[in-house]
């Protein structure tokens, strides 16, 4: 049996909540339950629009780049209250070509090109997965900041199916159950000091063994050290927490990345990339065990990353800003920058904001631009791209499923495209032309999108 179908085995196990907890029907954490954007789901749609296969939308406040975490009939979203003045379509799509003609860009704690970053209040919302009914909503923290194509909201919840985690820009990480009663709550940056990053906080958390993983990497507005920090699920104790140093310098220590969780010869380890350098520690412990190099071979200073590493059947794939990307072996001690690389991929076509997926034989980038490119996920040979698939800013990362990848732009359309090669294209869907940063989400056969207006719930059925 392949080590990723073990791993995802046990992960499975470890999140099961009954009989819910089915690959196809629950989506816990920002990039599902494989951990790596891809779903075992089949009969999804390939054709939707505004009057074409929706069967429910729901009016969100604001918009955010969390992404809907799902499970059973139970749908869970960050988002800003509601702000001083909404943004039309009109207004996101005018913004959205400034921003790719380079005409304006946001500035820290106050740009975004003039966009509304919602109301001030925090919240995570309740809805329900089969009529779109919002079941509770409650504020979990105060102060949405801007920061250019972010605010406070970016990090995606995580649940097991009794507990849903939360994290906030601002460092708040709360615990509720599935009536939206808080358990426990508690502020990071008060316990081990404000973050530094130069673009807001986005780390989404993992969960794995019960407990929560939430990594800080950062450095360009602060001196103090980065860390992997673990807390007890079921009462926010901190289990440990350990410094991950970097040599990096400047913006190059920030990272927006998301923990992964590899299997290894030695058993299951947490990998992080940031901060110029992949590493693996001990989910047990915090230790670093293994870590490499390469991700900033000019050592530039204004590397930081965005696209999180993926971790399939033992390898790790290290994406940076746009290249290089590393693909390693995991496992090993000590320095593995040599001893463990497999490949590294330099061409055209390389990411910077979305994370690639794999579905084991072929490794698909889909970068900014919506450039596709697939590798050979062993070998790193160019099988097929780089090939031109929508159009427009893609800040979302794509969803593999059902033999299909599903390319998400800024202004909500999406692209199907094939899972193959040659990227044959199947549809090219609009919606509602507002700000979109969030990733497709699956429950079941059906779709969940998250624009900058609306949650929506697209089922063939319809």
């Amino acid at each position: 049996m392949k080590l990723h179908v073990v791993l995802v085995l046990s992960l499975i196990t470890a999140l099961a909540h009954g009989e819910s907890a089915l690959a196809d029907e629950n989506w816990p954490q920002w990039r599902g339950p494989n951990l790596d954007g891809s779903s075992d789901s089949t009969d999804l749609p390939t054709q939707w629009g505004p009057d074409q296969n929706i069967k429910w939308s729901t009016p969100l406040p604001a918009w955010s780049g969390g992404t809907p975490i799902i499970w059973g009939d139970r749908i869970f979203v960050m988002t800003p209250s509601a702000g001083e003045q909404s943004e039309s379509s009109e207004e996101a799509a005018d913004e959205n070509e400034d921003r790719q003609q380079g005409r304006r860009f946001g500035r820290r704690r106050g740009g975004g090109g003039g966009r509304n970053p919602g109301g001030q209040t925090l919240m995570v919302m309740c809805i329900s997965k089969t009529d779109g009914k919002v079941l509770w909503e409650k504020a979990l923290d105060e102060g949405n900041q801007l920061f250019r194509k972010g605010n406070s909201t970016s990090p995606s919840p995580v649940t097991d199916g009794e507990t849903v985690w939360t994290v906030t820009g601002n460092g708040v990480v709360t615990a509720l159950d599935f009536d939206g009663n808080v358990k426990w709550t508690r502020n990071i940056q008060d316990d081990y000091g404000r973050f530094g990053l130069n673009w807001g906080y986005g780390s989404s958390p993992l969960l794995y063994d019960g407990k929560l993983y939430i990594e800080v990497l950062h450095g360009m507005r602060t001196d103090e050290p980065s860390y992997l920090l673990a807390l007890d699920g079921s009462n926010g104790e901190t289990v440990f927490k350990v410094d991950r140093p970097t040599d990096a310098v400047r913006e190059s220590p920030d990272a927006y990345t998301t923990p992964a969780l590899v299997e290894t010869e030695s058993g299951p380890q947490i990998v992080i990339a940031g901060g110029d350098y992949v590493t693996g520690h001990d989910p047990q412990t915090g230790e670093e065990i293994w870590r490499s190099s390469g991700l900033n071979p000019r050592r530039d200073a204004n590397f930081r990353i965005i696209a999180s590493p993926v971790a399939y059947n033992g390898m790790v794939y290290a994406p940076t800003r746009v290249k290089p990307l590393l693909a390693l072996k995991a496992g090993g001690n000590g320095d593995v920058s040599d001893s463990r690389l497999l490949w590294k991929f330099e061409g055209a076509g390389g990411t910077d904001v979305p994370t690639p997926v794999i579905d084991g034989n072929h490794f698909f980038i889909i970068n900014d631009q919506g450039i596709a490119t697939c590798l050979d996920a062993e070998t790193g040979e160019v099988l097929g791209g780089p090939k031109r698939t929508i159009s427009g800013t893609v800040s979302s990362s794509p969803l593999l499923a059902d033999g299909k990848i599903y390319i998400t732009n800024e202004t909500g359309e999406t692209m199907v495209v094939s899972a193959t090669p040659d990227f044959e294209e199947l549809a090219l869907n609009p919606l509602d032309g507002s700000y979109t940063l969030s990733s497709i989400a699956v429950s079941g056969n059906e779709l969940f999108l998250r624009t900058g207006t609306h949650l929506y719930c697209i089922s063939e059925s319809q």
